[in-house]
């Protein structure tokens, strides 16, 4: 690859560096905080109350997400006692494992499974420095 000196620069990427380890120490500190408020919440109403509180100008509210979903076994164990069967999906869907199992046994070959395949690229970027800091 051409290295196109108009475009990036070393001090681009010294401070494409900085800024990712300053943001890695930013994440560590925002998550300890975190863990103080909600120990402070929890001890104050509960671990599953929302809160707020105000000090000095900032308000600090926990809001509390619920989420349920259905235990899949238990439900639907439960289902087919209650003869519901239409209630519980049936998902096809290939085994990748099983398939390159069957690859390197020779049951199945690539062309029979030609234009099955799906093949995606997610770009990212990391820039290490070279020399100890």
């Amino acid at each position: 690859m051409k290295n196109n000196d108009s475009l990036i620069t070393g001090e681009m990427l010294r401070r494409y560096y900085e800024l990712n380890k300053k943001k890695k120490e930013i994440e560590v500190e925002m998550n300890e905080l975190k863990d103080v408020f909600h120990q402070y919440f929890d001890k104050l109403i509960g671990s599953n109350d929302k809160g707020e509180m105000t000090i000095n100008g900032y308000k600090l509210q926990r809001q509390m997400r619920k989420t349920e979903k259905y235990n899949e076994e238990v439900t639907i164990k439960r289902l087919e006692e209650l003869q519901m069967n239409d209630l519980i999906q049936v998902v096809k869907k290939p085994d990748d494992r099983k398939i390159k199992s069957a690859l390197n046994l020779g049951l199945l070959n690539e062309k029979h499974l030609e234009g099955c395949l799906i093949t995606t690229y997610s770009p990212a970027i990391s820039v290490k420095t070279l020399t100890p800091r």
